[in-house]
């Protein structure tokens, strides 16, 4: 676990958070709309796997 920015709806009543590298400019909530505000998360890195693709 590591601490990751994420971006978490204000909305007391929603839930809702993305990691940062996957916020887009003017990040509203993806699930109920409302403005979003930065914050901080532990959570386990990311691992970008890419699968080779099948030579022919």
């Amino acid at each position: 676990m590591k601490p990751t920015r994420i971006w978490k709806c204000r909305n007391a009543d929603c839930r809702a958070w993305v990691r940062e590298e996957f916020a887009t400019p003017n990040q509203a909530c993806p699930l109920c709309g409302g403005p979003m505000l930065r914050s901080m998360k532990h959570l386990p890195p990311l691992q970008n796997k890419v699968k080779a693709r099948a030579k022919s």
